[in-house]
């Protein structure tokens, strides 16, 4: 693969259709087990390829040829982006933000259904958050600013600082409660972010080139990441 052509993304367009049962499988997986493992510890500071490697590990047990050729392709997009990597600055503040993706829209009928999904979303970023400082603070690690989860959901983001409890959101009490309690305590800060700037898009779905680019930069990875 040394000699093989760069590519600018990880997914082809025509790969929303993959599946488990895509193509004829491997009589010889091993090679297939030892790059996606090897391309599973990358993914741990290359954040770019985590959605990738994560759906080709679900193909661990009986992978084919073409969860392979995508394996491939991983491994030509590295080639073309050798020089990326994460770039941290020792003076920068130490903060924790987190990015909240229902992954749904819904319409006006299913209100209840689309708030649930996303405060429970937001819910989970947040309490990962607070383990994550907990973390810290056994590390003697302090935080010097509130904890952040960006929500791309409007409805969500307002629910975490109204006084008013709906009557269609009783299904999710515990959430709401949760929330509410970190965000009037201090510890817990809810902002809306577009769907354009959505971080969490890049870790859980396929995109578009020209978005993939764009959130690949917002997420830190610079080309003097590894200089």
């Amino acid at each position: 693969m040394v000699d093989a052509t760069p590519v600018l993304t990880l997914l082809p367009i025509n790969s929303s259709s993959l599946t488990i049962t895509s193509g004829i499988p491997l009589s010889d997986p091993s090679q297939f087990h030892v790059v996606v493992e090897s391309l599973q510890y990358l993914s741990l500071t290359r954040l770019d390829i985590s959605f990738i490697v994560n759906k080709m590990a679900q193909f661990m047990h009986q992978p084919t040829d073409e969860h392979w050729v995508l394996v491939k392709r991983i491994l030509r997009y590295l080639c073309g982006t050798l020089d990326k990597g994460l770039l941290l600055y020792h003076e920068s503040p130490l903060s924790l933000h987190g990015f909240s993706d229902a992954l749904h829209t819904f319409s006006d009928a299913d209100w209840a259904e689309a708030k649930y999904r996303s405060v429970a979303a937001t819910a989970t970023t947040a309490a990962e958050l607070r383990w994550v400082c907990s973390l810290l603070a056994e590390l003697g690690v302090t935080l010097q600013s509130s904890l952040v989860v960006y929500c791309d959901n409007i409805g969500a983001t307002q629910l975490s600082s109204n006084h008013v409890f709906h009557s269609r959101m009783k299904h999710v009490t515990v959430d709401y409660h949760f929330i509410r309690e970190h965000v009037q305590s201090g510890l817990l800060r809810v902002a809306h972010v577009s769907s354009v700037d959505q971080l969490a898009d890049l870790l859980t779905k396929p995109l578009p080139r020209s978005q993939f680019l764009l959130l690949r930069d917002k997420i830190g990875l610079s080309t003097r990441g590894l200089s």
